[in-house]
């Protein structure tokens, strides 16, 4: 499919781009190519493979938790903490 010079215009309008005539025509034959790119990929028959086909097997990449390590205990961290409230850190809010 062959776009003319007023389609691509019409393109960069819609785009807010401002394009010379040098660069209307260069990017009228790129938009025509990737045009005829995607009328080639229609004329494969795709009617056996399922709208939510996956090109590649999908698995869990998830670890089982475990501990690895014992917690410090709460007192000894926030007896570091400038500010507490109860058993937490007191820090300002970020979001009013």
């Amino acid at each position: 499919m062959k776009l003319s010079r007023e389609e691509v215009k019409h393109i960069a309008f819609l785009a807010r781009l401002g394009l010379t005539e040098a660069e209307v025509g260069k990017f009228r034959l790129q938009l025509s190519n990737i045009l005829e790119n995607f009328e080639m990929l229609q004329q494969v028959d795709t009617s056996d493979v399922l709208p939510t086909a996956q090109s590649i097997a999908l698995q869990n990449v998830l670890r089982e938790d475990e501990i690895t390590a014992e917690s410090l205990p709460q007192g000894e961290i926030l007896a570091n903490a400038p500010q507490q409230d109860d058993n937490y850190f007191k820090v300002k809010a970020v979001l009013e």
